[in-house]
């Protein structure tokens, strides 16, 4: 309810000192369209702090544009003069990040273009304040999620980031704690502010804020006078009925008060009310659920609730916009209730249910899905993997790369590709074994036709390489080859060349009498190592050589 209230409390005193100092205060509860805020308007009644200390007070409780506008017009009048000042906002607050306004209690859903006069700009009262450097203040009281619902992405609810002028200071804290803070510390005679603020935690500052802070002068007493022997008219009945029509805050209430008071105090308030209800057809339905007091992520259990029954709300945030309000509509429409998009206890609660309800049909229909779903899987695996081939596998693979015989189809074709690489392998060491008995050209190029990237391919051109070098080395390795059999080791001696080869690190392979390729790469190896003519085979120089390194005896050659 707007509540207009300008009190000049030194009506006794010259006039030269009521503009020693002056406040201006606006508190914001009952907002029309965007709901009730609660304490938002606590810091009127808090402001009589400063009307002892000798300030003009300018209070304004749930102004709309026009009243917000008239006071604001008589505080800069009386800020020309004024030795201090005081500024104190209270209630739903929207910022663009750069800038921040003052909702009035007439304001509509808020965005940037539309703002116009229900809107107080709190750049504008900084401006003002920054007369009285070192000597004003503004105090506001907002929550830091006031819940107020904004469908303009150039908007924000809240704060922002405030220019503040020199010598200006702000101080911010909830309504309540606002309220709280002007009337004891901020009204406290020739008390020190910085000491009272450090010590209020509710409380934050910014800008102008000294170490030493005393603003507020001593407390001035003033009796009341009546120079004009004016009658002293007693509005208690009056007040009495007031505050029982706000309570009850309906058109008949209002009226009421009306015919028993046409002439009184409250006429243009009730009067202005009267044509608000009036105006907006489903404002108890809106006041009824502002008395709900839903919080935040209640009304996102709503959204979610019409989301699952299919009511678009544009979105789940816990905010009540235009998309929300259609939903709720259309549901209401769809169960029989009257169309105002204001939700009951009742309403809520079938509301619950049935989104209950449909998250178990839900739930049913995908479990009656996942089965169907498992039966098409067996029955594609009894005809694929179940008769264990790789064919079969690989087609169930394909159908059901996730399915509940995924697991079991890879690791048999894991299975199975490692057999046929152990037979490829087994394979490729037959079909060299084959070249290496016939120690020839063909048998090496054979190989390496079936088998291109053997296992042995590197090797396999070796041989070709030294079976094809120039006469003279063939030569040598055909009579290597000749002393070797000349020699006519047993097998018991070749074991132990063998051994030696091995002692020497050079790997010959199986110990057992038998030269192999690996026991004749070994031959090469120490061959080359001893400065002999490398041929692979136990030639007379290469037994002499091994036998004295045996006894560590060095032969000089010449």
């Amino acid at each position: 309810m707007r509540h207009l209230m300008i009190t000049t409390i030194l009506a006794a005193l010259p006039l030269g000192a009521l503009a020693e100092d002056a406040a201006l205060v606006l508190g914001m509860e009952r907002y029309e369209q965007l709901g009730r805020l609660s304490r938002g308007d606590d810091v009127v009644a808090a402001a009589q702090g400063l009307e002892s200390l000798g300030f003009a007070v300018t209070a304004l409780a749930n102004g709309r544009a026009d009243t917000t506008l008239a006071a604001l017009a008589g505080f800069v009048d009386a800020a020309e003069d004024a030795e201090r000042l005081v500024v104190v906002m209270s209630g739903r607050f929207v910022s663009d990040g750069s800038r921040t306004w003052l909702l009035t209690a007439d304001a509509a859903s808020p965005s940037l273009l539309s703002l116009g006069d229900r809107a107080v700009s709190v750049d504008s009262v900084l401006h003002i304040l920054a007369r009285a450097q070192g000597r004003a203040v503004l105090l506001i009281g907002a929550e830091a999620d006031d819940g107020t619902e904004i469908d303009d992405t150039y908007l924000a609810a809240g704060i922002g980031t405030l220019d503040i002028p020199q010598g200006v200071s702000v101080l911010r804290a909830a309504p309540a704690d606002a309220a709280a803070f002007l009337a004891e510390e901020l009204s406290a005679p020739e008390a020190d502010l910085a000491v009272l603020i450090a010590a209020n935690p509710r409380v934050q500052a910014a800008g102008f804020v000294p170490a030493t802070w005393v603003l507020m002068p001593a407390e001035i007493t003033v009796e009341p006078a009546d120079p004009l022997g004016t009658p002293v008219v007693d509005t208690s009945a009056e007040d009495a009925l007031w505050e029982g029509t706000i309570a009850l805050d309906t058109v008949d209430a209002y009226r009421t008060y009306l015919r028993r008071f046409p002439d009184g105090q409250y006429t243009e308030i009730a009067e202005t009310t009267i044509a608000e209800i009036l105006a907006e057809p489903n404002r108890a339905d809106r006041l009824a659920e502002e008395g709900l007091s839903l919080t935040r992520e209640a009304r996102r259990e709503i959204q979610r609730d019409l989301t699952a029954l299919d009511y678009n709300t544009r979105g789940v945030d816990g905010i009540f916009g235009p998309g929300s309000r259609s939903a709720i509509r259309n549901w209401q429409q769809q169960n029989g209730y009257p169309q105002t998009s204001y939700l009951t206890t009742e309403q809520i609660s079938r509301l619950d249910a049935q989104a209950e309800r449909r998250a178990a049909e839900l739930a049913a229909e995908a479990e009656r899905e996942r089965l169907a779903q498992a039966r098409l899987d067996r029955a594609f695996w009894d005809e694929t993997g179940a008769r264990g081939d790789e064919p079969g596998y690989r087609a169930y693979l394909g159908r059901y790369p996730e399915g509940q015989f995924a697991a079991l189809a890879r690791q048999r074709l894991a299975a199975i590709e490692g057999e046929r690489e152990a037979a490829t392998v087994a394979l490729d060491r037959a079909a060299w074994d084959r070249a290496l008995s016939t120690e020839t050209v063909a048998g090496f190029q054979a190989y390496l036709a079936a088998y291109p990237e053997g296992a042995f391919k590197a090797e396999a051109e070796a041989r070709i390489a030294a079976l094809t070098a120039p006469d003279e080395d063939t030569a040598a390795i055909d009579a290597a080859r000749a002393q070797e059999e000349a020699l006519g080791l047993p097998q018991i001696r070749a074991q132990l060349v063998e051994l030696r080869l091995r002692e020497m690190g050079l790997n010959p392979g199986a110990v057992d009498g038998e030269f192999d390729e690996d026991t004749r790469s070994a031959l090469r190896a120490y061959q080359e190592n001893a400065g002999l003519g490398v041929t692979g085979y136990l030639d007379q120089a290469t037994a002499v050589q091994l036998l004295a390194d045996s006894f560590g005896i060095r032969i000089e050659r010449q």
